[in-house]
């Protein structure tokens, strides 16, 4: 199963606190470790978290270096606890975005746990839908790919997504209803859930009642 999360409302659950800002982050990047290792032990093969959009760099300058400080220490100090889990990091988007030493540090995690097979953990950062897109019709023209060789096989053989299936569930937080650009092309026949928990506050319990209310739909991809 390949399960895609959009991970909203850790500002709005820092502000109802009376927290600053960094520490709604800071409680959503620990939701992250335990949600993972969860979903290993639930078989769940893929995992895609919405970390950062393209949008996101819109926010102040502050919040924004404070994030990608934030993804630099988590890529260091989970890099023992992927291997120990058997966890295989991927991060999608556009990765030449990013702070060079943040990059450096994507790069080394992916090495590193190229050959895990337990879970596939997909981080995407500086990521939106429709950049990735109008980035894969880029890579086919610069290939060389005539208009007659445009097919749904070969886009997706150009999107950042490439090897990895389609999403099954796709679950967004915090009670907006909408998914803001996430895996587009990918999520086309995907189940959607949303649930009004802040992600800081979404448990176990609460990707258990997902995982349930999929169980209980039937998939006809169109037929």
């Amino acid at each position: 199963m390949h399960l895609g999360i959009i991970m909203d409302g850790n500002r709005r659950w820092a502000k109802e606190r009376e927290l600053p800002v960094f520490k709604g982050h800071r409680e959503g990047a620990n939701r992250v470790r335990q949600i993972a290792r969860y979903c290993k032990n639930c078989g769940i093969k893929t995992l895609t978290l919405y970390a950062f959009s393209t949008e996101n760099w819109n926010r102040d300058a502050k919040e924004v270096y404070f994030l990608m400080k934030l993804l630099g220490l988590f890529l260091t100090k989970e890099l023992e606890e992927l291997q120990k889990e058997k966890i295989k990091l991927k991060v999608i988007g556009q990765k030449e975005k990013l702070p060079l030493s943040l990059q450096k540090k994507i790069a080394k995690a992916e090495a590193l746990t190229a050959g895990n097979e337990n879970l596939t953990l997909v981080l995407a950062i500086s990521y939106g839908g429709r950049a990735e897109i109008v980035q894969a019709f880029k890579r086919m023209i610069l290939g060389g790919v005539s208009s007659d060789d445009v097919t749904e096989e070969k886009i997706g053989e150009h999107l950042y997504t490439v090897g990895l299936p389609d999403p099954d569930l796709i679950i967004r937080t915090s009670g907006e209803m909408r998914t803001s650009g996430f895996l587009m092309w990918q999520a086309a026949y995907s189940e959607l859930y949303f649930t009004d928990k802040y992600w800081p506050d979404f448990s176990e319990e609460d990707l258990d009642e997902a995982l349930a209310e999929y169980s209980r739909r039937q998939r006809r991809f169109g037929k």
